[in-house]
């Protein structure tokens, strides 16, 4: 057995179910009830008994359980022991960051992190989705946190916030669109979208320009490629008028007063953002950051 399929297996049963485990994991609840096929395949016992309140251990499955942690905790005893050998014993975790990222979202996990390992230094890299998607497979990165889920197995993904989006516009274009509720996508027929590159996150701008366009919006040229689309240019692109840009509610940047920000009517455009790692990884600086970083929910 490998220790990544030990470690699934005392999950297993410390958690009493493959739901519960898989949430700990962060893999997929069929993929874990797969791996525990597997390890019973591998050895030709029983190991787990399952039923519609939960999981327990046959008796093979105990004396398991037993040696797993045993095994596990004198391999987490080795590592420690040979890192007290690598000088200052500082250890540095590349954290990958997207433009608009929310406020609070990492500064309650950090914090954390500091707390439970102090000699890790977390390196933050402003970077796009592709960028930092291609980063984690060649070994450049320690966790990203992109627009669109990772496709592969290699990466593993949780998902840590939603956003619902409204639309940054001419306070007086604002007066004259918005109801009681907001702004209606269609409403704004006839603007031009303040867009970003797509090479920078293809998936989530093919999902965004989809959605434009099925409520009668031109989604106009795909722009150029180059850096994101930052702040100052985006409120520049729609204070020059005939514009509108799409923006969080709680935006951290100062909207002039010409500006205000509107919610859309049925909060028809929701962008999301994935936590993302090596699958292969076995940090557990990374790991307890992974967990740190809590489902935020719609905000």
């Amino acid at each position: 057995m490998e220790l990544r399929e030990m470690r699934a297996f005392v999950a297993v049963l410390e958690e009493g179910s493959l739901s519960g485990a898989a949430r700990r994991l962060h893999v997929s609840q069929p993929a874990l009830s797969q791996q525990m096929n597997g390890i019973e395949r591998q050895l030709g016992v029983q190991l787990l008994v399952r039923s519609s309140t939960g999981v327990r251990a046959t008796e093979a499955g105990a004396t398991l359980l037993s040696e797993a942690r045993a095994v596990l905790a004198r391999y987490d005893q080795a590592v420690a022991a040979v890192t007290r050998h690598s000088g200052s014993g500082d250890v540095v975790l590349r954290l990958g960051i997207p433009l608009e990222l929310p406020a609070d979202l990492l500064s309650g996990p950090l914090t954390d992190l500091a707390d439970a390992y102090p000699t890790t230094r977390v390196q933050a890299l402003h970077m796009s989705t592709s960028a930092q998607v291609t980063a984690l497979r060649a070994g450049e990165l320690d966790v990203g946190l992109v627009r669109e889920h990772p496709v592969g197995p290699d990466l593993d993904a949780v998902l840590v916030v939603e956003e619902r989006l409204g639309v940054l516009i001419e306070a007086e274009q604002a007066v004259r669109l918005a109801g009681p509720d907001g702004i209606r996508l269609d409403a704004l027929a006839g603007l031009d979208w303040v867009g970003f590159p797509r090479s920078g996150s293809p998936t989530w701008y093919d999902e965004i320009t989809a959605i434009l366009r099925s409520h009668g919006l031109d989604p106009g040229r795909t722009p150029p490629e180059g850096p994101g689309l930052i702040a100052p240019v985006k409120l520049a692109a729609v204070t020059a008028g005939g514009a509108f840009a799409l923006a969080p509610p709680n935006w951290q940047q100062p909207i002039p007063e010409s500006l205000t920000w509107a919610p859309l009517v049925g909060h028809p455009l929701v962008r999301r953002t994935w936590a993302s790692w090596l699958a292969g990884s076995r940090r557990r600086d990374l790991g307890h950051l992974i967990a740190a970083l809590d489902y935020r929910g719609s905000k």
